[in-house]
């Protein structure tokens, strides 16, 4: 065992502590939660490092002048709160996978973690237990706690142990996305989600489902083989696309799966357009054009999630809108991209309308955006094709689609200097927004229609 050095052990301390405080939301109710947490937030920014708060800050932090985990704790606490006004126990449930998951899970990493994770070395299997174990127990409470008597003890273990389980697996992601702000809202709302399927769970266990999971897995390990000898993905691609794909297979059947293929198809066409241009230019993708599992399910794990919620939740249309609309915003921004990087006459910043050389982040060029509005508009008009929604559902799932990649140029453009967002935490970004976007827009035309 591995000692910790005092000064992690006190602002773990710090950090687990604090989430006790999630208790309070109960009694305070929305208002007061918002002010409780609005509070929290001047105090870490303003007082805190005044009061000797400067000591649980690390080295590197001192070099910088500030601790930015100190202050997006609040911030993340507060977000919580306003995103889930109406139901403050899932504020409460992703508070303490953020207070109690992260915090044991960094505290037994250190003590524990003998070995690494295969895909972050600097993350433990110890940690990433400790996380999913301490942060449901932590999820569980506090989702009982906050709403008594509407939820099930064993419904509220259940869900809040997969949202815990996502949220480990993202955290040990080495991604650009800090874990105190992304992985918890992220977790909240994959969990907000789950507690829709209260009901439904019938689907899980029903013959229809397991036939598709056996064809889906048959036909993603056909898929994948094929698309690992044609240098497409390595083989945590292969692995990742199997699951999700398999997942897509199960819940929406082969209509659902067909959309997934159908973006691999046009990412991997216009990934591989003039690649050899493209990597002359040093605008390329690496690995020759190869993706991994961060690039999967980047592109594809809001679907795979939509078509969990399309399958085991009240929601079906809607649900399906924000796959399709998912799907349609990775088309969309890999098309935009790799054509807008080999045609683009004029790329330019979008908030700044600058002109900047191809390749820079947050850049869009006139070609490139019409690549990627067809692009969209394939995966939408195949979708209702083949009657996964309707053909109004087209126009929604375009249109979200246009926001989802407006959303990735905005935010690249604003924050791609500064290091604080990665490639594959944008894409994952990007189709949730896009997701989102045609669920609502879905919402606005089921109401006028």
């Amino acid at each position: 065992m591995r000692a910790i050095p005092r000064q992690e052990l006190l602002r773990k301390a710090v950090h687990i502590g604090a989430g006790f405080c999630a208790l309070a939301l109960r009694p305070l109710g929305p208002l007061y939660s918002v002010l409780l947490a609005l509070g929290a937030l001047v105090f870490n920014l303003l007082l805190l490092p005044r009061l000797g708060g400067r000591n649980l800050w690390r080295d590197h932090e001192h070099e910088l002048g500030s601790a930015l985990g100190i202050i997006l704790y609040p911030l993340t606490v507060l977000l919580l709160v306003l995103l889930f006004f109406k139901h403050l126990e899932i504020a409460a449930a992703g508070w303490g996978i953020l207070a109690f998951g992260d915090g044991m899970a960094s505290i037994v990493g250190i003590s524990l973690g003998k070995t690494p994770l295969p895909w972050n070395p600097k993350k433990s299997w110890a940690g990433s237990l400790a996380y999913v174990v301490f942060g449901t127990l932590a999820a569980t409470g506090l989702l009982l706690w906050t709403a008594p008597g509407r939820y099930e003890a064993a419904f509220a273990l259940a869900i809040c142990f997969v949202a815990t389980l996502f949220a480990a697996s993202m955290e040990s992601l080495p991604q650009g996305l800090d874990d105190n702000l992304g992985v918890p809202i992220l977790s909240s709302l994959f969990l907000f989600g789950l507690a829709f399927t209260r009901g439904h769970w019938g689907v899980l266990v029903e013959e229809g489902l397991w036939r598709r999971v056996a064809i889906g897995l048959a036909v993603n390990a056909v898929l994948a083989g094929l698309a690992f000898a044609a240098r497409t993905v390595d083989v945590s691609g292969v692995v990742a696309g199997m699951f999700l794909g398999t997942a897509i297979y199960a819940f929406l059947d082969w209509q659902g799966f067909l959309l997934l293929l159908a973006f691999f198809v046009i990412g991997s066409a216009a990934t591989k357009l003039g690649y050899r241009r493209k990597a002359d230019q040093n605008l390329a993708q690496e690995k020759g054009g190869r993706r991994g599992a961060r690039h999967a399910f980047a592109n594809a794990g809001v679907a795979a999630g939509c078509a969990l919620f399309a399958a085991a939740t009240p929601f079906l249309v809607l649900s399906t809108l924000a796959f399709a609309g998912a799907l349609a915003t990775a088309a969309a921004d890999t098309a935009s991209s790799e054509i807008g990087q080999l045609y683009g006459r004029r790329t330019f910043l979008i908030t700044t309308f600058k002109p900047v050389p191809r390749g820079t982040e947050g850049a869009v060029s006139l070609e490139g955006t019409l690549a990627g509005i067809a692009a969209s508009l394939v995966l939408a008009a195949l979708g209702a094709a083949v009657g996964l929604f309707a053909w109004s559902g087209v126009l929604p799932v375009v249109a979200g689609a246009f926001v989802g990649t407006t959303f990735e140029s905005l935010v690249g453009a604003a924050l791609g200097k500064r290091n604080l967002l990665d490639n594959e935490a944008l894409n994952f970004l990007n189709t949730l927004v896009g997701a989102l976007a045609a669920a609502a827009l879905g919402a606005v035309a089921l109401v006028f229609l």
